[in-house]
């Protein structure tokens, strides 16, 4: 008897609070919108892009349409999904959490963390939009403007200094903003003009120009990815800051 209860104890599902429940969905989402994300990422960088400078202009409207365009429809909108359910996971249950134990206002590190990062996308968006620059010299101003963040963030942000799940994130997902606004900000609307200009047989002007900037953009993302994936994974599996 003792046997067939154990049996049909193993059967019963654990009770899991609403907050919890919450927090499994948006992580999983989360990971889902991610992969996504990441995944065309890739392609465009990596496959795409190689690709079709081999590709004979009699074709690049059909590819436009049926590859291209779609392609960074998804694009798009999986990267609003990634940043907005991994923003709405780390300020709702690490950075509001800390707060009430520090006996502070979660909006003052969210506020501190969304400008700070916006500032830096802003920043960049002027350099690729205004100067257009070599790879190279874009990377180091990246890398300058992303490390001086990262190191801001750290150590003044108004909560969590002690927890490394709110450092961390707030890092990786700053990386996460600065590649969000590349897309919506440069990488769509640059392409889209392009595309939809090819479709109708009259491509802008600039469109070399238009081409170069989403590249520029395309290829930071690419870049920046990297660091990003490791502060999200070191947030759960590797105490990197605070503690």
């Amino acid at each position: 008897m003792q046997g067939i209860v154990a049996v049909a104890a193993s059967f019963v599902m654990p009770t899991h609070t609403g907050s919890e429940a919450t927090q499994l969905l948006l992580r999983w989402f989360h990971i889902i919108a991610g992969i996504t994300w990441i995944g065309l990422l890739y392609f465009f960088n990596l496959i795409n892009v190689p690709f079709m400078k081999q590709v004979d202009a009699s074709f690049k409207a059909k590819i436009f349409q049926y590859l291209t365009l779609p392609a960074l429809n998804w694009f798009r909108w999986s990267a609003l999904a990634t940043v907005f359910l991994g923003f709405w996971y780390w300020a709702q249950f690490y950075v509001a959490p800390d707060a009430l134990r520090q006996g502070s206002n979660p909006a003052r590190t969210i506020g501190f963390f969304l400008c700070l990062w916006m500032l830096v996308w802003f920043l960049l968006y002027v350099v690729i939009k205004k100067m257009t620059p070599s790879g190279y010299v874009l990377g180091i101003i990246t890398t300058i403007l992303c490390v001086a963040a990262g190191w801001l963030f750290v150590n003044y942000t108004p909560v969590g200094q002690d927890d490394n799940h709110v450092l961390a994130i707030g890092v990786g997902g700053g990386f996460g903003i600065v590649m969000l606004f590349n897309v919506w900000g440069i990488i769509w609307p640059n392409n889209k003009k392009i595309i939809r200009g090819t479709l109708a047989g009259t491509p802008p002007a600039n469109a070399a120009i238009m081409a170069r900037q989403a590249f520029l953009a395309s290829r930071t993302n690419f870049f920046l990815s990297v660091p990003l994936l490791f502060f999200m994974a070191a947030s759960y599996h590797y105490v990197i800051f605070g503690k």
